[in-house]
């Protein structure tokens, strides 16, 4: 099964992908002119400033922001950035980094399109996404496309968001207190099961308490580490960008790798971490309290720039910096390794933040599958989607994970090959929305 997967995957994560997944980036920076780049202070006083919410949506931007980045904020975070160096060297980092600098603009046009076409599902609530942008932004003829991403997106979270992270939690928990992965799958059910059935409101609550705690936290840890090896930093920027161009030579555990493993590695493990162009993020962007897309865009470029550019930047350099990444290792374990040898007691860091991250993503993820659910069969589909959510978690903290790994992969890509295309189609109304936003914020600013 593992080596079948393996096949599946190396043609999802084939060069036709990267170009794809990239391309549409790079497509979307250009014509908005860099203004995702531009912009980034005024997104920042948006989602400040628009806190409680001013427009129709059922929560605050602020937590819909929040709620999307409970979904990001993950293992990805620590055992991916981990398994993208094991796996691809240092220099994954760097184009993990790369793929964020473009993802910025394709998570902006996701949360415009959003909200510009969401809907209202038949108990109220908000729906948006892609499957909703697809259909109702190119038309019947296209319905196929959206529907392919609704299905893709329910099986993708089953993967990406609900076994892969039961899974990781369990690994850490096993690897430093020797808890059965049985308890830990248990517990997890419950913790998240109690969140989940509760809907979008509990779960946009949930995350808007604890994601900024848990996020500062393991900065804060993080940079305890990177202080007290200061001399180490620039040397560790270095080879994170020779390897990003020459590869990595074999050293201890460590077997070499070539430059396209540092670049398919960083770029697949950076979709995974930000979830740029998955068409993950604007499920939940699209439940927001606001009546402008643009300004939800904003916001929504925040998710990738806070995900990948701060957080899995200060994993990666805790693991180059204290020199791990050859010893073979991989996962959650490397980035405790790591903290481990950075600080006294540093793989609690890591044991903690594995499952404070994973528990948030579970639940902020179960969200995203559940629209793509209410797309497919309707409001029907709700209960039954989120008792399976919560009896999978435990399955999944037993399962290999390599293979789960593989499968969230392949899910990924996937899920994202239709978002990507409805994300290139819909493009012009991503430009001309942009532009008159502006237009008329220069006109208020010139009467003012």
């Amino acid at each position: 099964m593992e080596a079948f997967v393996t096949v599946i995957n190396g043609y999802a994560w084939g060069p036709g992908m990267l170009v794809l997944l990239l391309g549409t980036g790079v497509f979307l920076t250009l014509g908005l002119g860099f203004l995702t780049l531009r912009r980034i202070p005024t997104a920042f006083g948006l989602l400040l400033n628009g806190f409680s919410g001013t427009g129709q949506g059922d929560i605050a931007p602020f937590r819909a922001l929040m709620t999307s980045l409970s979904a990001t904020i993950g293992t990805g975070n620590i055992a991916g950035v981990a398994t993208a160096i094991a796996l691809g060297g240092p220099g994954a980092l760097f184009w993990m980094w790369i793929t964020a600098l473009f993802g910025m603009a394709t998570k902006y046009a996701e949360g415009v399109l959003a909200v510009h076409y969401r809907e209202r599902d038949a108990l109220g609530g908000y729906s948006g996404g892609p499957m909703y942008y697809i259909r109702n932004g190119l038309g019947p003829r296209w319905a196929w496309l959206a529907t392919a991403f609704a299905l893709f997106g329910a099986m993708a979270g089953f993967g990406l968001a609900n076994t892969v992270q039961s899974n990781s939690v369990a690994q850490v928990l096993t690897d430093n207190l020797n808890v059965p992965w049985q308890a830990t799958g248990v517990v997890l059910m419950v913790v998240v099961g109690s969140v989940v059935l509760g809907g979008i409101r509990r779960i946009a609550a949930i995350a808007g308490t604890v994601v900024p705690f848990m996020a500062i936290a393991y900065l804060l840890m993080s940079i305890v580490v990177l202080v007290a090896n200061a001399g180490a930093i620039p040397s560790a920027f270095s080879t994170i960008i020779s390897n990003a161009f020459t590869g990595a030579s074999a050293a201890g555990g460590f077997a070499g790798v070539t430059i396209w493993a540092a670049i398919r590695f960083g770029v697949a493990r950076g979709v995974f971490s930000n979830e740029a162009g998955l068409g993950s993020a604007p499920i939940a962007h699209a439940a927001a309290q606001t009546n402008e897309p643009v300004e939800q865009g904003l916001v929504a470029m925040l998710g990738t720039l806070i995900d990948t550019l701060i957080i899995c930047t200060m994993t990666g350099l805790v693991i180059v910096i204290t020199g791990v990444w050859q010893t073979g290792e991989s996962g959650a374990s490397l980035t405790a390794m790591a903290f481990a040898q950075g600080i006294p007691g540093g793989e609690w860091v890591v044991t903690v933040g594995v499952v404070l991250f994973a528990v948030t993503t579970m639940i902020g993820w179960s969200f995203y599958g559940e629209r793509c659910v209410v797309y497919l069969f309707g409001t029907r589909g709700i209960v039954p989607f989120r008792v399976l959510w919560v009896l999978a978690i435990p399955v999944g903290a037993g399962l290999n994970l390599g293979i789960v790994w593989l499968i969230a992969d392949t899910l990924n890509a996937f899920m994202a090959i239709p978002n990507l295309i409805g994300l290139l189609l819909l493009s012009p109304v991503v430009f001309k929305l942009s532009r008159g936003y502006f237009a008329s914020a220069t006109d208020k600013a010139q009467e003012g």
